[in-house]
């Protein structure tokens, strides 16, 4: 197997997508300091990843946990020398299901006959992420530019963030936007996705950007990150007017939720997720 490699997608802006889960990480390189965009699933992927973001450059880096899943930031003992940065919600789920998402994972590699790779799992030390946010806007300094961590509101968690760029019109969309498969449900908030796309999508940071890269597959232009947007709204529609119209199972929001162009088992962790968060969400939308 292939040793992954950073691409340069604009000007000191690189991504490097992964066998694994087709996950990206990011590095964006200024003249003081450089920001890693997440940090793989172990320890010693983690490593792997700090080695080739020093072969692009020497310079401090700064870390950024998108959100709490284990793919993302279960690296981030590779990088205890940095500042970790991440939603204050991200901390705090990080050390609620760090073990669960673990144990689930090893597990699975287990039944899966990938016992050495389970071990590495066993092995990774869990490094929360240390400065926290929850400001809508975060700026990070680099030296010559600055990317913005941002936070527009509940999603595929409820603590993504996003990392814009503007001076070379790219944004990291972490697992708001996926391409290659459906977003993914687990842990979202369904009625509330659609809306948080739109939210960023007109961030003075972001409205005129150019490039798009998803938390997993290849990097997209404004017309998909756009379609995305339509089809999560389109679903917390159709959701919303089933439960007004007393549809309170899951096989029954599923049924009202076809042709969106989501498979079956996307539909079905939405429903899920819809029942188990919809109060949440009504007090969200009623805010002022």
């Amino acid at each position: 197997m292939s040793v992954p490699q950073f691409q340069e997608v604009a000007p000191g802006t690189f991504v490097r997508r992964h066998s694994e889960l087709d996950l990206n990480c990011g590095l964006v390189v200024g003249s003081r300091r450089a920001l890693v965009i997440d940090t793989r699933s172990t320890t010693a992927r983690g490593e792997g990843l700090a080695a080739a973001v020093r072969e692009i450059t020497p310079l401090e880096q700064v870390v950024v946990n998108t959100h709490a899943h284990y793919d993302h930031c279960f690296g981030n003992a590779a990088f205890r020398d940095s500042q970790i940065y991440a939603h204050v919600g991200a901390a705090a789920s990080l050390q609620r299901t760090a073990e669960h998402q673990r144990s689930q994972v090893v597990e699975h590699l287990r039944r899966t006959e990938r016992p050495d790779l389970a071990q590495t799992y066993v092995d990774t030390e869990v490094v929360l992420p240390f400065y926290l946010v929850d400001d809508e806007v975060t700026p990070i300094d680099l030296g010559d530019r600055t990317a913005y961590l941002l936070f527009g509101g509940r999603g595929h968690t409820d603590h993504d963030l996003v990392v814009a760029v503007p001076d070379v019109s790219t944004v990291f969309w972490a697992d708001l936007i996926e391409q290659g498969a459906d977003p993914a449900m687990d842990d979202s908030f369904p009625l509330e996705w659609g809306a948080t796309l739109a939210r960023l999508q007109e961030h003075p940071h972001v409205r005129d950007a150019q490039l798009h890269v998803p938390g997993h597959g290849e990097v997209v232009e404004p017309a998909f990150i756009a379609q995305q947007r339509a089809t999560l709204s389109a679903l917390a529609d159709d959701l919303t007017s089933a439960l007004a119209a007393g549809v309170q199972d899951v096989d029954g929001l599923v049924a009202k939720t076809r042709g969106l162009g989501l498979t079956d088992s996307t539909l079905r962790d939405a429903a899920v997720r819809t029942l188990e968060t919809r109060s949440g969400a009504a007090e969200v939308n009623a805010a002022p």
